[in-house]
């Protein structure tokens, strides 16, 4: 069964990108994927994106497309800004179906991203009448600014991110089995199998590709979860265990308090303090 977080709204949103780079680390470096597209449009700072198995630096005037359903991960080295702009699940919108990251050079593509951008935040913050439908259609054209862009950038910049090497392409395949399956208990030795190749060999592909070990992957993307569980519903304990694919709730806690350094009921009751849902 396909387990993704299950967080986002069905409606367009934009967030600023500073107030996204102030998240605890664990929530900007944990490789994840939403149900709706991402779009980022870098204005100030750098940082590092992981997207699927490959991680790239961006800089100011970086415009990133992530599809739904796509993997990726977030480092701010400096203070970040721009805006983060969510399409919603039920955009409705002809976008790209691979992931974009593109460094704009000209002053003029500059500005038009950003009143694309500001145009998107009018309607979508705005009261005037049909800002939905406004910001529908201007959201129609950020796409085809991207589509355009896609075509132009094809092998320029670095911006067509489809290209990847044998290493790469083992691991994205790994890591869209994890987002799949995380909530299982398969460990690496059947995702191995599952992919055609030895534990050993996955895990020098993981290492190659994004620093991680095979099992570093797994572990992270199921604390992932079992943090934002914990901090965001009333799920009991044991149930996050079974849900996440852990043998015992027991083996569970001694997991998450090795990693993170407090068991998970401690963990929770830290962060009480914060609206939960129930679950």
């Amino acid at each position: 069964m396909t387990q993704i977080i299950p967080d986002q709204q069905t409606r367009p949103k934009l967030v600023q990108i500073s107030k996204l780079a102030a998240a605890p680390k664990w929530q900007l470096e944990t490789m994840r994927a939403l149900r709706e597209p991402l779009f980022l449009w870098v204005t100030h700072g750098q940082g590092r994106i992981a997207i699927g198995p490959r991680t790239r630096g961006f800089h100011p005037h970086n415009a990133i497309f992530i599809p739904a359903g796509t993997l990726h991960g977030f480092q701010a080295m400096t203070r970040v800004q721009g805006t983060a702009i969510y399409f919603g699940t039920t955009h409705g919108l002809e976008l790209p179906q691979t992931p974009l990251h593109l460094r704009l050079r000209d002053a003029g593509q500059h500005a038009e991203v950003s009143q694309l951008v500001d145009f998107v935040q009018r309607e979508v913050d705005g009261k005037r009448p049909k800002a939905a439908q406004a910001a529908y259609h201007q959201l129609g054209l950020l796409a085809i600014w991207l589509d355009r862009h896609h075509a132009a950038h094809q092998g320029e910049n670095g911006g067509d991110l489809t290209q990847l090497n044998a290493n790469e392409r083992l691991v994205a395949r790994y890591a869209t089995l994890i987002e799949r399956e995380f909530g299982s208990a398969l460990n690496v030795n059947d995702y191995a199998t599952a992919l055609g190749v030895t534990p050993t060999h996955l895990t020098r592909a993981c290492r190659a590709s994004c620093g991680h070990t095979a099992l570093d992957m797994l572990q992270l993307r199921r604390l992932y979860e079992a943090r934002r569980l914990l901090m965001e519903t009333d799920t009991p304990v044991q149930d996050i265990a079974r849900n996440l694919g852990f043998s015992t709730p027991s083996y569970f806690s001694r997991a998450f308090a090795k990693k993170i350094g407090q068991p998970p009921s401690s963990y929770r009751k830290q962060h009480e303090a914060k609206p939960r849902l129930t679950h």
